[in-house]
């Protein structure tokens, strides 16, 4: 039981309380009982990064453990919008946006976790059941004096900005989702862990042995400062292209490689404790840094995949070469030509124009290895072009006349 606790332990923030749900979990393996283990993930945006798997990953512990692992999407919850750590009244998602992103949740989840033992669920078929009655019954279990306490309302309050009746009822029904499920343990993040307790509360009122709660740290981004968010361009997503995905995973900082080894690699504690023995002896960092992008691509596109990526890398960073098997892109562009930003984001190298134009002021895009200075240039048709956005990104296009949009609206 040692091991298995070490790796129930691993990189968890907090277990509350842990020495009683140690017990619990020791003894469902004497007796051969499944765990309900649940996390719940509400499906605010398409796309899942790394640090979404940081949860992920312990549920499949927990899956490799032979307990029942139950992934929550909070639709229903969805549509309130979760206000922790905003300073401003969240605006809820709409019913197609909430059910287009769950869809491409499900998608994503079993490159983690396996489809064979994962219970999906959503919250939206035990709480569209509830009465008015039932609703009031709920509110009826908590005070506004103790909603203050969680920290974002508490300061929201003395800054006099505004907290809507139904900003509360938010941690109340994510509680209640552990009502339903007669969970044994929630995952969560720390910036949670008021709504995890909820769940423990919650059970209590209505009977049940209150669940155990496990805190897991937010992931730190590429910045190895903010925690990793699409909004801050410091993520990794996990549909990202193997190349992509690789050379992020390379760029991390030496320190920040250990954070990323415990909360996303599936090695082995002891292995991981070798591994800092061998760069104390003086393995260079980077050799194990290639092992944890070997693993995560590995993960997500395939072992093939990651062989290929770890070659380019090596091909193109380490040895200098550019890689000839870049496939050439045929784009179709305005007869007059199209203008570098425009054309960054029609290669697939930016997300907008808008960051085009940025990354161009800070000198980071290169056309057939000359730097670009202007984002307004007109790039006329006719040719071909290798395009690099800083050290990772890179296209070969074949620029077409025969329509499509110059991007004269730049400023």
């Amino acid at each position: 039981m040692q091991d298995t606790w070490g790796e129930v332990e691993r990189g968890c923030d907090e277990i509350i309380p842990g020495a009683q749900f140690k017990e619990r979990l020791e003894a469902a393996e004497r007796d051969g009982t499944r765990l309900v283990i649940k996390a719940g993930f509400d499906p605010t945006a398409p796309d899942l990064h790394l640090g979404h798997t940081v949860l992920l990953n312990k549920m499949r512990t927990f899956q490799d453990m032979g307990h029942d692992v139950v992934f929550l999407i909070g639709d229903f919850t969805g549509r309130i919008g979760d206000p922790t750590g905003k300073n401003v009244t969240r605006q809820p998602l709409d019913e197609a946006q909430v059910a287009a992103n769950a869809a491409t949740y499900e998608a994503q989840i079993y490159k983690v976790l396996d489809s064979t033992r994962t219970r999906v669920v959503l919250n939206s078929s035990w709480l569209n059941a509830l009465s008015s009655a039932d609703l009031i019954k709920l509110a009826a279990t908590h005070t506004v004096a103790r909603m203050l306490e969680r920290d974002d309302f508490h300061k929201r309050f003395n800054s006099q900005q505004p907290i809507a009746i139904h900003e509360f009822l938010y941690p109340l029904i994510q509680g209640y989702d552990s009502v339903a499920l007669k969970a044994d343990l929630e995952l969560g993040g720390t910036d949670q862990k008021f709504n995890l307790l909820m769940g423990r509360h919650l059970q209590q009122v209505y009977g049940q042995t209150p669940q155990a709660v496990l805190t897991m740290p937010l992931l730190e981004g590429l910045d190895g400062v903010n925690k990793m968010s699409k909004s801050l361009d410091n993520y990794i997503g996990i549909d990202e292209p193997p190349n992509e995905q690789y050379g992020k995973l390379m760029s991390i900082s030496d320190e920040l490689m250990w954070r990323y080894f415990e909360l996303l690699s599936f090695e082995p504690v002891a292995v991981l404790a070798r591994y800092r023995q061998e760069v104390a002896d003086g393995a260079n960092p980077r050799d194990l840094k290639y092992r944890l992008a070997d693993e995560i691509v590995a993960r997500f596109h395939g072992p093939e995949a990651a062989r290929k990526a770890h070659q380019t890398f090596v091909d193109r960073f380490s040895q200098g070469i550019t890689p000839d098997d870049i496939e050439l892109v045929p784009l179709s562009v305005a007869i007059e030509g199209i203008q570098v930003a425009a054309l960054l984001k029609e290669a697939g190298l930016t997300q907008s124009n808008g960051e085009g134009i940025r990354l161009v002021k800070q000198g980071a895009v290169r056309m057939d290895g000359e730097r670009i200075e202007d984002a307004s240039q007109l790039i006329p048709v006719g040719n071909e072009h290798l395009i690099q956005v800083g050290k990772r990104r890179i296209a070969r296009v074949a620029l077409k006349g025969d329509g499509g949009d110059t991007g004269e609206s730049l400023s």
